[in-house]
């Protein structure tokens, strides 16, 4: 993802956005909660940051690693409860919504949970939202919601829709506003392939599900970067689209494992081959900046200033956005260094 701002943002208008604030992570014990409260903590000096999740085990050994800063807060809860969430979300300012159950296979096997984690939980985190007038509400997708092949990315679709289209309950009494971020896999997450080829390597051999599958590939902390800066350009009703670049599997498996063979084991369920970050009909209200694509709502029967997407490119007719026919692809000299930078080899 290219390093450049998107326009009128910069660090001091992001400082002022975060300074003093009251924030809360939903899902804020997984990799990019950690990510996103140490970049918080560490750079724009928030009142409070919020960790609003699940498992205490998790929550301890954050605390710990944190050295219990005085600046972040630890709630129990599930996005299911709508009580215990409106309770947590009082008197806070920005609102960043990460919990989900993600992996594809466990929610092909547990739909119902999956719905009433993805679905059910972003219509309480709305409601809570609403109810306690919190300023600024963003949610974090996923690829898999572009054209869904899989329970995971519908209920993220679903999800998706419900967020943008909230803008229209706030009325005039409320200051609310809602926008998405959706990216591709994030390099080094708990989800990543990599932990999985790194431990195979040692057995010399690496399971690939089809030599053509291409992937979306951002870093986590540009991940972080990203939904930071959507939060500060945001004006309720956007789907904000990083440029990423894309990598083949066989690539990636070669990088990690140079010495071991590949075993093709055939698609899962739900799997697809490529990626898609946008869809053609989603391109013809689609803008382009530098480093990023910003996706106007389809309908929006609350205020919608239009003319602030006049200084970006409208995105050129049937644009689709896929890891497949993406020109910019990482080669393997390119995968290493990433790795390498990262630290995950």
């Amino acid at each position: 993802m290219r390093k450049r701002n998107t326009r009128n943002v910069t660090s001091g208008s992001l400082s002022r956005l975060f300074k003093g604030k009251v924030i809360l992570i939903t899902g804020g014990t997984g990799s990019f909660g950690r990510a996103c409260a140490e970049v918080l903590l560490k750079k724009y000096n928030p009142k409070v940051v919020r960790i609003y999740s699940r498992d205490e085990l998790k929550q301890w050994e954050m605390e710990r690693a944190f050295g219990g800063s005085v600046k972040l807060r630890f709630l129990i809860g599930d996005v299911r409860d709508a009580g215990r969430l409106k309770r947590a979300t009082e008197g806070v300012d920005i609102l960043i919504h990460a919990a989900a159950l993600k992996h594809v296979p466990a929610c092909e096997y547990n739909p119902v949970d999956a719905v009433r984690t993805n679905v059910d939980g972003t219509i309480n985190v709305i409601n809570a939202a609403l109810d306690n007038n919190i300023p600024h509400v963003i949610m974090l997708s996923t690829d898999k919601a572009v054209n869904p092949t899989n329970i995971y990315g519908a209920t993220k679709l679903c999800a998706e829709r419900l967020i943008i289209q909230s803008n229209s309950y706030r009325g005039p009494s409320r200051a609310t506003r809602f926008s998405v971020v959706r990216y591709g896999n994030v390099l080094g997450s708990r989800g990543s392939v990599i932990p999985l080829f790194r431990e195979q390597r040692e057995r010399g051999e690496v399971t690939i599900t089809d030599e053509r599958m291409t992937r979306f590939w951002i870093t986590l902390p540009q991940a972080v970067d990203f939904v930071l800066s959507s939060l500060g350009s945001m004006q309720g009703g956007e789907i904000f689209v990083p440029k990423l670049p894309s990598m083949r599997i066989t690539d990636l498996a070669y990088v990690v494992a140079p010495k071991a063979k590949h075993k093709v084991i055939g698609i899962r369920a739900g799997e697809r081959l490529d990626e898609y970050l946008m869809t053609r009909e989603e391109s013809r209200r689609a803008y382009e900046d530098s480093d990023r694509y910003v996706i106007a709502p389809g309908m929006h029967p609350w205020h919608w200033d239009q003319s602030r997407l006049r200084a970006l490119k409208q995105v050129k007719r049937d644009f689709e956005y896929n890891s497949r026919d993406n020109p910019e692809v990482l080669n393997k000299r390119e995968l290493q260094k990433i790795i390498t930078d990262n630290r995950l080899a």
